[in-house]
């Protein structure tokens, strides 16, 4: 749910209605407009300079599955800088602090969630973690319930599994006797949701945090808009040579079982709704990073284009901004119908796939305008520290969407 070696930090702009079951404590002022983030300690770790203020939520991420329990892997470190996050809360009184348990190649889920008593195991020491911290919430990011990532066990079994984890999670957090936010990181491509019981795992989470980034991988052939919010077609894509690889290789996916299309966050948002998913339960994610490849062919600036490999791999947006944006060798191109910016050098033959201050904007207006839970990112710790981010820009857009 990240950057390839990395996992993500989150923003809602909504947040919806907790459902009441059993002795579930309800979420005071639950309709009000949210700014949620996942976020990485960053090396020089000043969470006293977080921007607190502009955010209702922040997801400290992560904690693993470590002998079937959620735990720190550097639970020293990890844990004093935990403390002084929660801390920040004296600055913001309404925040609300979650834990996140997962992230890209971490393994352990699906053996943790295999019986009830295992299950159990993890649910008693997140609870005993959350009341150890003083936490309001847990965010399970499971890469993916029978789906292998990065070489994680998968088992035909694990969409059930992944059902019985979130409803028994939730009856244990609401045993907590103060409001937890449940949630869940789930894909931003359409083979995912056939391997979760969306009709069984919504009632009992609060959202469903979609990562409408990385649409488009390093490993690409071609490059593409890695976190595009619009709906792109293959009718957009006519004439370049990624739609003309993709075609030549139907009958071959077909018999994989696999088949392609553009993605996008409204193609994917549209489909969970589709699959009968309460909007106010679903969160658009944002990319606080950018993806970049090498030896990209001019045509059509760069996009849909053949590539000589990753560049850089990705770059947060405070790199992007510092060293790609101001630099002439590199044209700012916008794209329309992805609603995504990206930038290309023509004379090193490289091309940058990111969400810049425009195309926040526009994905937190698509939240407020399709009534979504919100939009969440990853991550905070990529941003710049001008009070012209991208966070910036999302709290402003939501301040106007929401009067």
């Amino acid at each position: 749910m990240y950057p390839i070696s990395y996992t993500k930090i989150l923003v809602f702009i909504f947040l919806g209605g907790f459902i009441s079951t059993g002795n579930r404590v309800p979420c005071p002022d639950q309709h009000s407009p949210v700014v949620m983030a996942y976020y990485v300690p960053e090396k020089d770790y000043q969470p006293e300079k977080i921007p607190v203020e502009k955010l209702t939520h922040i997801i400290f991420s992560f904690t693993k599955v470590i002998d079937g329990e959620m735990k720190f892997r550097n639970p020293e470190e990890s844990g004093k800088q935990l403390e002084q996050l929660v801390m920040q809360k004296k600055r913001n009184p309404e925040l609300k602090v979650m834990i996140a348990c997962g992230g890209w190649g971490a393994d352990g889920f699906s053996d943790m969630a295999l019986t009830r008593e295992s299950r159990q195991k993890f649910i008693r020491s997140a609870v005993a973690f959350i009341e150890k911290y003083k936490l309001d919430g847990l965010d399970i990011d499971w890469e993916y319930p029978g789906i292998s990532g990065a070489g994680t066990m998968a088992r035909d079994e694990d969409r059930a599994h992944f059902t019985f984890l979130m409803q028994e999670l939730r009856e244990a957090l609401d045993q907590i006797g103060r409001p937890q936010v449940l949630t869940f990181a789930s894909a931003g491509w359409k083979r995912y949701y056939n391997y979760v019981e969306l009709d069984k795992v919504m009632p009992v989470v609060d959202f469903m945090n979609v990562m409408t980034y990385d649409q488009v991988g390093g490993n690409s052939p071609f490059t593409g808009h890695h976190t595009a919010l619009g709906w792109i077609t293959e009718k957009d894509m006519e004439g370049t040579p990624a739609l003309a690889y993709y075609e030549g290789r139907r009958e071959e996916m077909a018999r994989l079982g696999r088949t392609w299309e553009p993605r996008s966050a409204a193609k994917i948002i549209d489909l969970c709704i589709q699959e009968g998913v309460d909007p106010s339960k679903i969160v658009i994610g944002a990319a606080f990073y950018g993806r970049a490849w090498k030896g990209v062919h001019p045509e059509n600036n760069g996009l849909y284009q053949p590539n000589g490999g990753a560049y850089i791999g990705w770059s947060g947006y405070s790199q992007i901004r510092k060293e790609f944006e101001p630099d002439p060798a590199y044209a700012r191109y916008w794209d329309d119908v992805a609603k995504a910016p990206y930038l290309f050098n023509s004379a090193d033959s490289i091309f940058i796939s990111y969400d810049d201050t425009v195309s926040v904007r526009l994905k937190t207006e698509y939240a407020f305008d399709k009534k979504l839970g919100g939009i969440m990112f990853w991550q905070l710790g990529n941003d710049t520290k001008d009070g012209i981010g991208l966070l910036d820009a999302i709290y402003a857009a939501a301040q106007r969407s929401g009067k």
